[in-house]
């Protein structure tokens, strides 16, 4: 009997000790929160007021925030402000958005724009954004953007198909894309796009084989041929696994791989020992709330 309760113990006792105690979520919470400046805006990271007098909000870290908070059971102190700072990024003539109020606007930045504005549950009409992202978006990562764009406004522009059957046509053989070190990214943010776009995803089981075989050794996922997980790879694959209904197979991996992550100030970094940055909270809290939601 001793035995067997010492085994249990084992077993439970580390995921435990890996989910985010009441303390840590208000650590982290508070991190995000105090990332809001006066313009009503987030910023990436922590401002040294000491060395930038005046610092802009960022409608890319903006996003981040409002949805880190989202997952991490909160909102920003301000939600009027940074409802009034995402209108402020937005062209009306022709529903792009800039990442700074009179910057020039991009499809990556007018995507998160979109989203940003069903966060903050703006009134902006969206319709106009989503057309404007269906003439611009020509490469694979404005492609990418521009779909998860469209799927926040829930709304596809008539480019949508094409894009589909261009995406499709570059699958490798096995249903997975890219090649070497980077298949587990580029096969999970292809097939996001696709199914984002209204694809499918034929044999979906074999996806899932094919990542899990790609899956490193702490659980997470990485980019390049060092060997090197990172949480951004790791949010592409995780939301790939998401939309699939399923999760990886060293899931308890990618939990301490999460864990290691976070810093003492609350935030998360890229990878264990980098800085903290909104968009890396954002993964984090969006990994978390999929493994949570199993």
């Amino acid at each position: 009997m001793r035995k067997v309760f010492g085994l249990l113990l084992v077993l439970t006792v580390p995921t435990a000790l890996l989910a985010q105690t009441p303390e840590q979520k208000k650590a982290t919470i508070k991190f995000v929160q105090e990332l809001q400046l006066v313009d009503g805006g987030f910023a990436p990271a922590p401002v040294d007021t000491r060395i930038d007098k005046d610092p802009k909000g960022s409608l890319r870290a903006t996003t981040s925030a409002l949805r880190a908070l989202k997952y991490f059971g909160s909102e920003p102190r301000d939600k009027a402000a940074a409802a009034k700072f995402v209108r402020s990024c937005y062209y009306a003539e022709t529903g792009a958005f800039s990442d700074q109020p009179g910057g020039k606007p991009d499809v990556i930045s007018t995507a998160i724009g979109v989203m940003a504005a069903k966060e903050v549950g703006s009134d902006l009409p969206l319709g106009i954004s989503v057309a404007w992202l269906g003439e611009h978006a020509q490469e694979f990562e404005e492609m990418r953007m521009a779909a998860a764009g469209m799927e926040a406004a829930g709304k596809l522009d008539t480019h949508a198909e094409r894009w589909y059957r261009h995406l499709h046509g570059k699958a490798n053989p096995d249903g997975s894309y890219g090649k070497g070190a980077e298949i587990a990214r580029a096969t999970g943010g292809t097939l996001v796009a696709i199914l984002r776009l209204g694809g499918e995803v034929e044999h979906p089981e074999n996806v899932i084989d094919i990542l899990n075989k790609n899956q490193n050794a702490d659980g997470a996922f990485g980019k390049d041929d060092s060997g090197a997980s990172d949480l951004e790879t790791s949010y592409r694959v995780l939301r790939c696994y998401h939309m699939l209904k399923s999760t990886p197979t060293k899931e308890a991996k990618l939990r301490e791989f999460i864990a290691k992550c976070r810093n003492e100030d609350g935030g998360y970094g890229v990878q264990p020992g980098k800085p903290s940055f909104v968009g890396s909270t954002y993964f984090a809290a969006i990994i978390l709330h999929w493994l949570d939601e199993k």
